[in-house]
């Protein structure tokens, strides 16, 4: 399978744009002109530079306003396609895009579109070049890639083919079933693009808001099939519009395109086996079994204070490594490692972060197979030297610096509490939690949709609708993601500023990925009096909100008095109930959440965060206020 993406999808001057489109592992490219026209090196050198990278020009584009057009201006689009013919072989590349026209003076009609680009197939075939017609969906006769199909049958011209976009079809609601009755050696090139499903302008819609495929809502899987199952074996490209990524990072966003091509051959594949797709075998998507641990990087007073705060949650400092200086914390399910290290990946993070979460375990079906997945998706292994006896787990590096373990029953790895940690105290009863429900991690809005893809590809992870979280000096938006039995919850929140909550956290911790860990319980009440009895100071929630709780839903007097006495938020939907309690914010606005979770409750609490956000940031240092040195807020 040959990759490829547009320059246009990646932020940057050219040069930085080919340099991160090599180093994320793609073929080609295609050029768009502008960004060709911007760059100061001649034709022939460019074209060197791009081959000097290990990769080819798959695609010049776009060739505009060509079909259809009365005299003179006909004429005069046959001189500058002339001129686009002298670039393009100065470059070195064979094959053009020419959209649909939107000329104001074009004209309609198959027959005489069909016969402008037959002449147009003519004088391209006699230089070596290629003509690839696509169907824009803002096209003024032609924005329909049935039509533009017909148009280049009519042609009937070996250098004539048609160019399909996904966006250009799925946008517009037009079957893509109908793309398998096109034979596969006259579609010339596949430009793929996923966008949200937004109800506006298709031209501004593609323009601002396309995503790679799978971060948004088109069936991109089903146009890829109809595709593959015409026998196409040419490049397949991404053409991604989207603001963000104009301001994103260019290897960020080259890194994740070709993921997400990757993943969703891959998902091609195995919904249709029977298509002939050039592609390395992988895993399937890793089943999800739980959070296997979270490890702190934390050192000196900071790591005492944290155990501290474990010990008021009612979990057992139950053993420590057996050659490091990592300290294991359990309460039922729940594993918690807090590394005080002083060298490796724990103490960079540190020294980074100050204290914060550095390491997340996942349990899955096979760690082996999850990094090899991962590892064919363009994820970098994460790799530590391990002492004699001890057991080498699988990891990978994950978003913003993270380290991301993966461990199984079947190959031992979940024995790694056995082998490599010393008990030091029994299991004590603890408070009643019994495992981890949710990890909610914090990014800058503009790289939700990266955290996303990464998680989405990797593992088998459902996505909810984004939505808005409502924090007193701002929105926070936040989308959930969770393995199909609710075993993996993750909720992703992207901060747009300084001033959230979720904003001042990632600035404070220089980007910090985990904010919070929500603990499950069983009985809320119960923990809750248990917490009291280890000494744990809840987070106060104001009276008020108790009062307008007792407005919004019918809840007995004497229930609604022990929601009050013991700061526990409340919720519910149609499917059941949420209740929530949350632990004082620490070490620069990371905190614990306690959950219940009654009936089938799928969502998170959203309604009660304003409350929540506006109580913790009274106990928050003020703003503009420095942070002090050692107390970890």
């Amino acid at each position: 399978m040959k990759t490829s993406i547009a320059t246009v999808s990646i932020s940057g001057n050219f040069t930085e744009k080919l340099e991160a489109i090599a180093a994320a592992g793609f073929d080609g490219i295609e050029i768009f002109e502008q960004d060709f026209i911007a760059h100061d090196g001649d034709p022939r050198e460019v074209g060197d530079m791009i081959r000097a990278m290990g990769l080819e020009i798959t695609l010049f584009q776009p060739f505009r306003d060509f079909e259809g057009l009365p005299e003179p201006l006909r004429s005069k689009a046959f001189d500058r396609a002339e001129r686009k013919f002298d670039l393009m072989q100065e470059l070195g590349t064979d094959l053009v895009l020419v959209c649909s026209s939107c000329h104001p003076q074009a004209l309609g009609g198959i027959d005489r579109a069909a016969a402008d680009l037959r002449e147009l197939g003519e004088r391209a075939a006699k230089r070596g070049l290629r003509i690839g017609y696509e169907a824009l969906a803002w096209g003024r006769y032609v924005n329909d890639h049935r039509d533009a199909w017909e148009i280049v049958r009519r042609a009937n011209h070996d250098n004539v083919g048609l160019i399909l976009d996904s966006f250009h079809t799925l946008a517009r609601g037009i079957d893509p079933e109908t793309i398998r009755r096109i034979p596969g050696d006259k579609i010339f090139f596949v430009q793929l693009a996923d966008a949200p499903a937004i109800d506006m302008d298709l031209l501004y819609w593609s323009r601002h808001f396309r995503n790679m495929p799978g971060e948004g809502d088109l069936d991109v899987t089903g146009f890829m099939r109809a595709v593959m199952a015409t026998g196409y074996a040419g490049p397949i490209s991404l053409e991604i519009f989207n603001d963000q990524f104009r301001g994103g990072r260019p290897k960020t966003i080259a890194k994740d395109g070709y993921r997400s091509l990757v993943a969703l051959m891959d998902d091609v594949l195995r919904a249709e086996p029977t298509l002939s797709v050039d592609l390395a075998k992988m895993p399937a998507r890793a089943k999800a079994e739980g959070v296997s641990f979270v490890e702190f990087a934390s050192k000196g007073a900071e790591a005492e204070a944290l155990g501290q705060l474990l010990e008021t949650l009612g979990f057992t400092h139950a053993a420590n490594h057996v050659s490091k200086s990592l300290s294991l914390w359990t309460q039922g399910d729940i594993r918690i490692v807090i590394n005080r290290e002083a060298t490796g990946h724990s103490s960079s993070a540190y020294t980074m972060h100050g204290t914060s979460v550095c390491d997340i375990g996942i349990a899955v079906a096979n760690a082996a197979q999850a990094v090899d997945r991962a590892r064919h998706l363009g994820a970098v292994p994460f790799i530590q030297p391990v002492d004699p006896g001890q057991l080498d787990i699988p990891a990978i590096r994950g978003q913003s610096g993270s380290v991301l373990h993966f461990i199984d029953q079947s190959s031992g790895l979940s024995d790694v509490w056995d082998v490599e940690f010393t008990p030091v105290a029994a299991p004590q009863a603890g408070a009643g939690l019994t495992r981890i429900d949710h990890l909610a991690q914090t990014m800058s809005y503009d790289e939700m949709l990266s955290w996303s893809l990464f998680y989405t590809t990797l593992i088998d992870m459902n996505k909810s609708a984004m939505v808005d979280v409502i924090d007193p000096d701002g929105l926070v938006r936040s989308q959930a993601l969770e393995s199909p039995d609710g075993a993996l919850r993750i909720t992703l929140n992207g901060a747009e500023t300084h001033r959230t909550m979720a904003g001042s956290f990632l600035a404070d911790s220089f980007h910090a990925s985990v904010q919070h860990i929500a603990l499950a319980t069983d009985d809320i009440f119960a923990t809750a009096t248990a917490l009291n009895a280890c000494g744990f100071q809840a987070l106060p929630i104001s009276q008020n909100y108790y009062t307008d709780l007792a407005a919004r839903f019918d809840i007995p007097s004497e229930k609604l008095e022990r929601l009050r006495a013991s700061n526990i938020l409340y919720d519910e939907d149609a499917a059941g109930v949420f209740f929530q309690l949350y632990s004082r914010p620490f070490a620069g606005g990371m905190f614990f959440e306690i959950v219940q979770r009654f009936g089938n409750y799928k969502g998170y609490g959203g309604p009660n965060a304003p409350f929540r956000i506006a109580a913790q940031k009274r106990l928050m240092r003020p703003k503009g206020m420095p942070k002090t040195s050692g107390n970890g807020d």
